[in-house]
Formats: C-alpha cells, sequence, structure tokens
C-alpha cells in the first residue's frame, strides 16, 4: 500500500494508515527522499498515529528514512507512536534503533518542533 506523501510549506508529511510491508517502507523511504530535493523540504514528518505493531523492519526503515532525509538537508520528526507500541518496542529492545530519530506526540507537536528547529538553523546560519 503506497503512503501518501502531502506538502505543508517547506514540510512533507506521510501518514502511514496500515501496517506497511517491508517492500511499501523502502517505497516510503525513496519517495520522501525524492521529494524532499525536488520541494527543497526542510522537515517531514511520518505519522504512525494509526500503526498497532511497530516491527523491527519497521523501526529500521524510520531509522533509514531519517538518514536520508537528514542527508538531503531535511529533518524528520516521527509522530503518533501509540504508548502499546512504545511499550512493546522497549520490550523486543527495538528501541536503540530509533535513538538517534527525533519524535513528537502527535501532528501539532511535530509541526513545532520543526519550526523551532527550522528557525533555529536559519538564526544560526545568520550568525545570530
Amino acid at each position: 500500500m503506497a503512503v501518501p506523501i502531502l506538502r505543508q510549506g517547506s514540510y512533507l508529511i506521510a501518514s502511514v494508515q496500515s501496517e506497511l510491508t517491508d517492500a511499501d517502507w523502502v517505497q516510503l523511504g525513496d519517495g520522501l527522499a525524492e521529494q524532499v530535493g525536488r520541494h527543497r523540504s526542510r522537515g517531514v514528518i511520518v505519522d504512525v498515529t494509526a500503526l498497532e505493531v511497530m516491527d523491527s523492519f519497521a523501526a529500521r526503515a524510520l531509522s533509514t528514512i531519517a538518514s536520508m532525509t537528514r542527508l538531503r538537508g531535511a529533518e524528520t520528526v516521527i509522530v503518533g507512536i501509540q504508548p502499546e507500541v512504545a511499550f512493546a518496542m522497549v520490550q523486543l529492545g527495538l528501541a536503540p534503533t530509533l535513538v538517534h530519530i527525533v519524535t513528537a506526540l502527535d501532528l501539532d507537536d511535530g509541526f513545532a518542533l520543526l519550526d523551532r528547529r527550522t528557525r533555529e538553523d536559519a538564526e544560526g546560519g545568520r550568525g545570530g
């Protein structure tokens, strides 16, 4: 199932609405990396609110997506990890896979985080 990638200003939003196959995760990563360049996006939000399970491949895929988009110049924020999913990930030892990934509670918090980081980057680039 293809995940739609929406553009909101300088950000891209991918809302995962159902469980994905490994191939779907790879396709999502490739699509986000390509669209970051095409739209010169400064941030990416991957919303996983609808996921009730996150396996090791999905966790690695999110880590890979964050790394790829960072290399393309965009910050990635994963939003909506459900409490049960977070608990299971910790119990299964998957949390270290996501240790360098930025997360937020929900879409609003994800936008606020990206806005703050983008603003800080711009101010730092001006020497201020």
